[in-house]
């Protein structure tokens, strides 16, 4: 029998409905293994101890007084999961990973864990990512450096690299993140969990510290990839205190998979664009694969071409880099961020704030962002890629007229060496190469690992699907994975 914090998200929430186990004992199995591994992969910036066994108790009482599942209690009652530090939380502190909010502690809950909260959820803690979700390994962070639990020389991704270390390293059985170019799809691909980027607006962004507000979107990591549908379909829906969200029905997601999804029939479209020189040979070799066990399974396998994708990183970071330049302004040591408290003047602490608050990536951003949005250069660059951002969205708009779905590779390559580019952030930036496309577009895409590399190291397939059409993509990987064996496949925390 595994340990109970190997357990996937649906196999611990049946065997929670039956009473098998309590959610303390799996509370307590998470707890254990997060104070083994922790000192090993960092994926933790405030461990919520206290809080989770008291959920967890309260979850166990819900159960026991309801005998099966009921309006009182949810799939995930009793499910120990972890926030990424963009979330704010009720009492508890948020910093986004930076000092300028290293002492903050919200007074409310974001929209999405108040909605884990009524489900039932237990909260283990607060997770690591790069600072205000700028950065594609984790390294941004102001607090730590979280390790890849396949290999700790290695980045986990970012900018969501705690959520997918605690899940890879079975801290906890899910996670949320955020995504704004590949921040969920990249560290899940290197950690090798399924990680669901929904379409813009599926999911409520209110209580979310923003970076890109027109690019950003919260999305769930779990083992499998029934188990992100179960944490999609808690927190998805219209949110009347975002006026950006959707309202549309969010369907069954996990009952709708079932238990034997087919592709059957399904055409399943690839882009030339995605598969080009500079992709690492193995990962080219297990996506292709992946594609080829999908056309055996019964999917029909269709080129499309999305002609604009070499604009893309360019466009992405003028968008998204001037978004945060206009967010990041109220960080000013006046109501938000730290303050020293002896400056000289109005200019004086606004300068002091940012210059001890801010890490040295978010200042490249926000400068940039400064930048395209000045007077002489709005027109040439900010104006100009929203045209670009256009005609990207077009792209996918006519290839989902020849297929359902678009596979491609998750990442380029497999995770890097810690350290190896910190010194250039343009070989940084290309990281999120493959992934930042689907954010200018507002659609859904997802990755689940595909295999592993000559190192052992995972590979991710990302998947990419229709506005608010999430169900197809989780069809799709449900099949996929029930053909495979890699979502069995579990880190060993090498060094």
């Amino acid at each position: 029998m595994s340990r109970l914090d190997e357990l996937s998200i649906e196999e611990a929430s049946r065997r929670l409905a039956s009473r098998e186990i309590s959610s303390r004992e799996l509370t307590e199995a998470c707890l254990a293994r997060i104070e083994v591994t922790e000192p090993k992969v960092g994926s933790f910036l405030e461990v919520t101890a206290q809080l989770a066994r008291q959920q967890a108790d309260d979850a166990d009482r819900r159960l026991a007084a309801t005998g099966t599942r009921t309006s009182d209690t949810t799939a995930l009652t009793g499910i120990p999961i972890a926030l990424k530090d963009i979330f704010l939380t009720k009492d508890v502190r948020t910093t986004c990973a930076s000092r300028i909010l290293e002492n903050f502690i919200p007074t409310f809950d974001a929209t999405v864990v108040a909605r884990l909260r009524r489900a039932g959820a237990v909260l283990l803690g607060k997770l690591n990512m790069d600072e205000f979700a700028m950065g594609s390994s984790c390294e941004n962070s102001a607090m730590q450096l979280t390790r890849n639990p396949w290999k700790l020389d290695r980045v986990p991704g970012g900018s969501s690299g705690g959520s997918a270390t605690c899940v890879a390293a079975h801290q906890a059985l899910g996670s949320f993140g955020t995504d704004t170019g590949g921040s969920i799809r990249l560290p899940a691909a290197f950690c090798g969990v399924a990680g669901i980027k929904p379409t813009y607006g599926r999911v409520s962004r209110y209580g979310v510290i923003a970076f890109a507000s027109s690019l950003d979107q919260v999305g769930p990591m779990a083992s499998t990839t029934r188990g992100a549908a179960l944490l999609l379909q808690t927190v998805a829906g219209k949110d009347p205190l975002d006026s950006t969200s959707i309202d549309a029905p969010v369907p069954d997601y996990a009952g709708a998979i079932g238990t034997a999804p087919t592709v059957k029939g399904l055409r399943i479209g690839i882009p030339r664009e995605y598969f080009v020189e500079g992709l690492d040979a193995d990962v080219e070799a297990a996506v292709r694969a992946a594609i080829g066990k999908l056309q055996d399974l019964g999917a029909t396998i269709v080129e499309v071409t999305l002609p604009h994708t070499e604009y893309a990183v360019a466009t992405y970071y003028i968008v998204a880099t001037a978004e945060a330049s206009s967010n990041l302004g109220r960080y000013d040591g006046v109501r938000y961020g730290r303050r020293r408290g002896e400056e000289q003047g109005l200019r004086d602490m606004y300068g002091e704030s940012r210059e001890q608050g801010f890490g040295a990536e978010v200042k490249r951003r926000i400068m940039l962002g400064t930048y395209v949005l000045s007077a002489g250069y709005y027109d040439a660059y900010y104006s100009k890629a929203m045209r670009v951002r256009t005609l990207i969205r077009r792209d996918f708009e006519q290839a989902f007229e020849r297929c359902d779905v678009i596979a491609t590779p998750t990442a380029p390559a497999t995770a890097f060496e810690i350290g190896s580019r910190t010194d250039d952030p343009l070989k940084m930036y290309l990281s999120d190469i493959l992934t930042i496309s689907v954010n200018l577009a507002g659609l859904p895409g997802m990755s689940i690992p595909c295999g592993l590399d000559s190192a052992g190291l995972p590979i991710g397939l990302q998947l990419i699907g229709k506005p608010l059409d999430e169900l197809t993509l989780l069809r799709t990987a449900a099949a996929y994975e029930d053909s495979c064996h890699w979502h069995r496949v579990s880190a060993e925390l090498k060094p």
